[in-house]
């Protein structure tokens, strides 16, 4: 059988790297009908994870995630492309800002022209197109 293994490290702390955890396995058993069971441990946490053709777990650690899969006959064909795809969920995981740190970002203001007026990119982005068009 073909297996996955993926690792990060990370430096968010035990506490944060759970939460990351449990945020997997809503995603997972959402996203791709997984049956999934978490027991948190006093330095790791384990997440046993299956569904038909699939079986795994995800070890979380105040340093790391470790998972290891096993893919069947027919999830086998699909291996690079599962393997990616949960690469970049736990790189989008890991990179999402704290529920406490999301802000709004402010608007951003446009300087007026030179000349005192302000700026229509609005009407202009038609015109520019315009243009080119013609020097084609």
């Amino acid at each position: 059988m073909p297996d996955i293994h993926i690792h990060r490290a990370h430096h968010l702390g035990f506490a944060e790297a759970r939460k990351v955890g449990y945020s997997w396995a809503e995603k997972a058993g959402r996203k791709f009908d997984m049956e999934c069971t978490y027991e948190e441990g006093d330095a790791q946490d384990t997440l046993h994870f299956s569904r038909a053709g699939v079986k795994g777990i995800l070890l979380v650690d105040a340093h790391q995630f470790e998972m290891k899969a096993e893919l069947g006959f027919l999830f086998g064909a699909f291996k690079a492309r599962i393997e990616a795809e949960i690469g970049e969920q736990f790189d989008a995981l890991l990179n999402a800002p704290h529920p406490d740190e999301r802000k709004a970002a402010p608007a951003k203001k446009q300087a007026p022209a030179k000349d005192g007026t302000e700026h229509n990119t609005a009407r202009r982005a038609p015109a520019r197109a315009a243009a080119r068009k013609a020097l084609q």
